[in-house]
């Protein structure tokens, strides 16, 4: 038996309106839906045999960058018969069906907004498990850029006013209003939310362009700089150092941020000596105007809790930022 995560669907109204025309403008209805919650539409026959273990190896493998086990998205299956109502209104769904030709379509707003779907049919089940390999990395792309823009969205209802940060750093971020600002300085800011049993944090700081070097050093110059802040910034008690952790080396890849060039790594983190540790993740956008790499972080702090979520939040934060 595969394991199902349940996908909590809330009543939700139609709402409409119209203007001083005769043309009416129809609004679809708005999607509902936990962040990182996938809800997949094949048939009981196909869950249960070899796609529904390719579906789960693709979008329900471990979340990387976290000290523990995670699935990419929470799953739940449902027959293309129970698809119907305010089922349809899921933010994230997958359909996957036995058809008379090969197809992958990504839609947007389908039935809901915002909402992404996926499409796939296959003359068999071994062909519907090609499609779903090959194109799984293109697949959770789309899934994950909607579910920061959700984040984002979300973000905008309450936000944190920062008025000191476009002055010290010359940008803005969009920060949820229940983060703090824990420390300020001119060359660092330490903003952090509490949670139940940890915190979420996010630091900004800027280094020298020639700090980073664009090439097979960036990884290892990143790890220096960090754990230098961290030592110099965040300090721990007994003079322990919260640095990079050492056991797990994090992985660094290309991006873009702000329309700038930026290396994206993620981690983990730890307090030398101590048994705390979690996630990071770090953006080195290279900053050519300002002669500078600005460095956005978040990481967090949750023992014994799901982490994966409150990454994707501190992502949806650092992607929002704006450079000057």
């Amino acid at each position: 038996m595969k394991p199902i995560y349940i996908l909590f669907i809330s009543f939700i109204t139609l709402a409409a309106c119209g203007d001083t025309t005769t043309a009416t403008i129809k609004y679809k209805q708005p999607s509902v839906g936990k962040i990182n919650t996938l809800q997949v539409v094949t048939p009981n026959t196909l869950w249960e045999a070899a796609v529904g273990d390719q579906i789960l190896a693709s979008f329900a493998s471990p979340t990387p960058g976290l000290p523990q086990d995670e699935p990419l998205f929470s799953i739940s299956q449902l027959p293309p018969e129970a698809f119907s109502g305010f089922v349809k209104t899921a933010r994230l769904f997958l359909h996957v069906s036995i058809g008379e030709k090969d197809t992958l379509v990504i839609r947007k707003n389908p039935y809901a907004k915002p909402q992404t779907g996926v499409f796939i049919t296959a003359l068999t089940q071994e062909k519907l498990v090609g499609i779903i390999k090959k194109n799984t990395p293109k697949i959770i792309k789309e899934f994950k850029r909607s579910e920061i823009k959700e984040r984002q969205r979300r973000t905008k209802k309450s936000k944190l006013r920062l008025d000191s940060l476009p002055s010290a750093f010359g940008l803005t971020l969009e920060i949820p209003s229940a983060y703090h600002i824990a420390k300020s300085e001119a060359d660092f800011y330490w903003i952090r939310k509490a949670l139940k049993s940890g915190h979420t944090n996010i630091i900004i700081y800027q280094v020298p362009l020639n700090t980073i070097l664009q090439d097979s050093t960036a990884l290892r110059a990143i790890i220096k700089m960090r754990d230098a802040i961290g030592i110099k910034q965040l300090p721990v008690e007994d003079g322990d150092k919260f640095i990079t952790e050492e056991a797990y080396p994090p992985y660094i890849l290309e991006t873009t941020i702000n329309n700038k060039f930026a290396f994206e790594t993620k981690g983990t983190w730890e307090i030398k000596n101590q048994w705390m540790a979690g996630p990071f993740v770090n953006y080195a956008v290279r900053d050519t105007a300002n002669k500078r790499y600005l460095i956005l972080e978040g990481f967090t702090y949750a023992p014994s809790s799901s982490k994966r979520d409150l990454q994707l939040e501190l992502e949806s934060i650092l992607k929002s930022v704006k450079i000057k």
